[in-house]
């Protein structure tokens, strides 16, 4: 039996980061092509064009402050062992990503950190030393200790990877 490990383990991060915004008060919406319209990844298979590549870049989130029904941001959920990521891992992910204002989300061993698709853009990047935590910003005003206790238990599912 075949399976696709990376898919697995992003899956797995993405139910992390999803469960850290429910747990601080944030109504979750998952967005992405999958929940949005299933069994298209099966339909698209081959299938080029501008139209199949946005499909294919759907956020995996649309979350929504409760304290403030006007906040709603877009959230891509990325994992990597090496807790790295750039513009190149973005484009080679979703060539030309069309969701400028998105935050990605990188989970990694040890670490959950953020950025706005736009400061990729901008040459900034995640790396294992970077300190862009998704506990720094602003935007989401999230419990440090909070994130922490998600990292924590990131942990226990991506030591050995």
């Amino acid at each position: 039996m075949s399976y696709n490990e990376s898919m697995i383990k992003g899956r797995i991060a993405e139910a992390i980061v999803e469960q850290l915004f429910l747990s601080s008060g944030y109504n979750v919406f998952r967005y992405g092509m999958e929940n949005t319209i299933p069994g298209i990844m099966e339909l698209l298979k081959g299938v080029q064009g501008d139209v199949v590549e946005d499909i294919k870049s759907m956020p995996d989130f649309v979350i929504q402050s409760k304290d403030n029904l006007n906040k709603i941001y877009f959230i891509e959920v990325k994992f990597r062992a090496s807790g790295n990521f750039n513009k190149h891992d973005l484009e080679k992910d979703h060539p030309n990503y069309p969701y400028k204002n998105a935050y990605i989300i990188l989970v990694s061993k040890y670490h959950i950190k953020c950025l706005k698709v736009e400061e990729l853009y901008r040459d900034i990047e995640i790396t294992e030393k970077s300190e862009n935590y998704l506990g720094n910003r602003n935007e989401f005003n999230l419990d440090k200790g909070e994130v922490i206790k998600f990292c924590k238990f990131a942990l226990k599912f991506f030591d050995n990877v």
